[in-house]
């Protein structure tokens, strides 16, 4: 059922409020939920709740609904994005009944008389408009999934150390029935138990190879300075991280889901001799690119690709000697190694890396580096936010247009960006 245009114009009004005190609201929220519904504590990353993020992503989410209740198609990327992870995690249409009471609850809790009959019911009807979009996605999502719906076995068949900090893991299905090809660029959910934190914890992690039936490839970077025994620890965001590089060994078992996520190089529309590509990533924003690399070069050998990363320090640049190999047995792959601080006495210019600093896209060359002449070419950009933010802004003011960029934003990141 439809919100009314008085329930329009009520939504709106609470804008304000929702500026003031979203995130008391949001807090409160997942105190309550948490505390009287714990079960759900294996699907909400621990992780953000000590730290905020995750009530701060929802206070965010809020905001955004109600200060475009009148045009949710601005929203549209943004919900697609929920709603792929969600797919990933197997969320159950009743799972939004639990969630829809507790945030309605929430909001009298915080605002008291404030929150009127007139406005609750705005905003019941305001969740059940949204959450009724999202659950017949999600709904498409799985079953474009087949018959995977649910947490599946893996075994790890293979681990590969591609840096100091990134390790590859080989994730074979202990029932040998084949997978499923993915896009290049998805991801899939990573399930483990966290001892310390009493509770099953996942984690998305970019499929990191081309696609192949017997085995997925995620390449998984180990967030430094976990202490397990600090007083804080539980708010550290690399738990799964340390877990998977320190106490997971070959022969060991983990769930996974089906791959999932709205960024991916189409193979079907994005690889082809007509469509050049520019593949931009810092860090470990690495992993998917290589998957996108390395599809594309399988299936077209003919398709322009620049391949522009940035590490601090090549022995912390994951698939140096793979993208190097790429680079000297295909003419249409080109690389741009930007590294922080290199070496003087192993790293070679010319060799080891490109430049010596942080990526900069002003000093490559517009039409070898960037196809900047060809209005067909794609790009896509995968790192910290900041540096996407960067990138995606010099890609603006170069001429290209947002549809042509596609950003990998992990976590709890904004709903709405520029």
């Amino acid at each position: 059922m439809a919100l009314t245009p008085g329930q329009v114009d009520i939504i709106r009004s609470t804008v304000p409020v929702l500026k003031e005190h979203g995130n008391d609201i949001t807090k409160s929220f997942y105190e309550t939920l948490l505390a009287e519904v714990p079960d759900l504590n294996n699907v909400f990353n621990q992780a953000n709740q000590r730290n905020n993020h995750q009530a701060a992503a929802l206070a965010s989410a809020l905001y955004a609904y109600a200060s475009h209740i009148d045009d949710l198609g601005v929203l549209s990327p943004a919900v697609e994005k929920i709603c792929q992870k969600h797919a990933s995690l197997y969320i159950k249409p009743e799972q939004y009944d639990v969630v829809g009471t507790y945030l309605l609850r929430a909001m009298g809790d915080v605002l008291g008389s404030a929150l009127t009959p007139e406005v609750r019911d705005a905003w019941g009807q305001a969740y059940w408009q949204l959450a009724n979009i999202m659950i017949d996605r999600e709904e498409q999502l799985l079953g474009d999934a087949g018959d995977w719906r649910d947490w599946r076995d893996f075994r790890i068949a293979d681990k590969v150390q591609e840096s100091e900090e990134i390790t590859s893991f080989y994730l074979k299905p202990v029932d040998g029935k084949p997978l499923p090809p993915f896009l290049p660029g998805q991801y899939i959910s990573v399930m483990t138990d966290v001892p310390k934190m009493h509770y099953m914890q996942s984690r998305q992690y970019s499929l990191s190879d081309t696609p192949d039936p017997s085995y997925y490839r995620v390449s998984i970077k180990k967030e430094s300075g976990l202490d397990p025994h600090a007083p804080d620890a539980e708010a550290h965001p690399g738990w799964i991280s340390n877990i998977m590089h320190s106490t997971k060994s070959v022969g060991d078992l983990i769930k996974l889901s089906h791959p999932a996520g709205e960024f991916f190089c189409d193979p079907q529309k994005d690889m082809d001799s007509q469509t050049p590509v520019v593949l931009i990533s810092a860090g470990v924003g690495v992993t998917p690119m290589i998957s996108i690399l390395n599809t594309s070069i399988k299936k077209n050998h003919e398709q322009k690709i620049s391949f522009i990363h940035g590490a601090r320090t090549t022995k912390l640049q994951a698939f140096r000697r793979h993208v190097h190999e790429v680079v000297a047995q295909h003419p249409n792959v080109t690389a741009s190694i930007f590294v922080k601080t290199p070496d003087a006495r192993t790293d070679t210019e010319g060799v080891d890396y490109r430049f010596a600093s942080r990526i900069q896209l002003d000093v490559l060359d517009r039409s070898k580096d960037l196809f900047l002449d060809d209005q067909k070419t794609k790009y896509f950009v995968c790192g910290p936010e900041s540096f996407m933010a960067d990138a995606s802004k010099s890609l603006r003011a170069k001429g290209v247009d947002q549809e042509r960029i596609k950003m990998e934003v992990f976590g709890t990141g904004p709903l709405l960006s520029d």
